[in-house]
């Protein structure tokens, strides 16, 4: 890996937001999927979160592979799992939806530790989604149109959420917020694909990285790395 690729990688992971994400309720087309994970890339998010429509979406493989590489998905097995697992850690949970109760998406606090739920294509959120919810959220609509298409909706709520924590100096961190095995993990694969992929099928752990991103490895790892299969 170069220097420079090892600089950015180290830089972004300095920015990335721990405590903001967005969980996929059902979305199911693949080109929204990609578009939201670009999304969540771009505004700084280490992780989102998804119930599937279908089990065969765990692989994600119809996803943007750049954007993928980057930000984390976590799969939940049902809306009151993914619910329980953002409050659990200390998020407001907010929900798109038209109600008495629903606010302007942008009258939001989005420094404080925040998950997003969007819902479905064809329905939106569901009503377990809306009733186990924090706050239901709308962004306001002047034209003919009900609503906007759950990729689009993604990127205008966070980057209101990337506008007010940018304001707020929640980029500009000296240590990353990201687990150290995060890290790591990423920059050995992203840094040393093939020699990742022989290591994952081996069973071996990833070696240490040096301050150049080059590998730390004894002739042991070194010797199982070069064994036939």
């Amino acid at each position: 890996m170069n220097l420079e690729r090892y600089n950015k990688i180290q830089q972004v992971f300095k920015s990335r937001q721990t405590d903001l994400t967005v969980c996929l309720e059902e979305v199911h087309k693949p080109n929204n999927v990609s578009a939201v994970i670009r999304t969540a890339d771009a505004t700084g998010l280490h992780k989102i979160h998804a119930v599937w429509p279908d089990p065969k979406m765990r692989t994600l493989s119809h996803t943007s592979a750049g954007a993928r590489n980057w930000v984390e998905v976590d799969t939940h097995e049902s809306t009151a799992e993914a619910i329980q697992c953002l409050k659990d850690q200390g998020m407001q949970v907010l929900v798109t939806n038209l109600s008495d109760t629903a606010v302007d998406f942008r009258e939001i606090d989005y420094t404080k530790p925040t998950a997003i739920i969007l819902g479905g294509e064809k329905y939106g959120a569901s009503e377990e989604a809306k009733r186990l919810a924090d706050q239901d959220i709308i962004i306001p609509m002047i034209g003919m149109v009900q609503s906007l298409n759950v990729s689009v909706a993604s990127a205008v709520i966070l980057y209101e959420a990337q506008r007010q924590r940018q304001a707020a100096g929640m980029y500009d961190k000296e240590e990353s917020s990201v687990p150290a095995e995060d890290i790591h993990r990423t920059l050995f694969e992203r840094g040393h694909p093939v020699l990742a992929k022989v290591a994952k099928r081996k069973g071996l752990a990833y070696p240490s990285l040096d301050e150049q991103g080059q590998i730390i490895a004894d002739e042991a790892w070194w010797k199982e790395m070069q064994k036939g299969k």
